[in-house]
């Protein structure tokens, strides 16, 4: 494949010093797991952004969470104490983030300030896997400095995936 552009998030790595790498797949694959499957990497390493809206906030949240899992939305309601907790139908996650689903990434939307919670499972692994913030490309960044960067929350949310 051919060498992809600099985007957003690779100069904001670049720029905290933060090693990565870039893993190029089909932008017509849009299912977490075969994207893992794509760039070489297991489900539990690869891990997608979803866009949530909560019922005391205006402001969305991102939650990080492995590619083999499903968000609990009642878990994550009652984990940050409020009434209700609701995915962004795809146009409104489109629409509030600027990014195409699929491709919508923590680390192209820090201007934003919005909260970032990662599932609990992603401590168990030392990299990981996330949309670079367009279709068709993912970075493999360390745990610990992207959460670092990110001000990641930990949080208890994801459930498996019955295959």
């Amino acid at each position: 494949m051919a060498k992809s552009k600099k985007l957003n998030s690779m100069r904001l790595l670049d720029a905290r010093a933060i090693s990565y790498e870039t893993h190029q797949y089909d932008v017509g694959i849009r299912d977490a797991q075969q994207v893992a499957a794509a760039v070489g990497y297991p489900p539990a390493e690869v891990f997608k952004t979803l866009v949530a809206q909560l019922s005391s906030q205006k402001k969305p949240i991102l939650i990080m969470l492995p590619s083999n899992t499903s968000l609990n939305l009642k878990r994550l309601a009652k984990a940050l104490g409020v009434k209700k907790a609701a995915l962004a139908a795809h146009a409104d996650a489109e629409r509030l983030t600027g990014l195409q689903v699929g491709g919508i990434s923590a680390l192209a939307l820090t201007q934003k300030n919005w909260p970032i919670y990662l599932d609990r499972r992603g401590l168990a692994q030392s990299h990981l896997v996330i949309s670079a913030g367009q279709r068709g490309l993912q970075v493999r960044v360390e745990r610990a400095r992207l959460v670092k960067l990110l001000g990641c929350r930990i949080i208890d949310v994801a459930d498996d995936v019955a295959n």
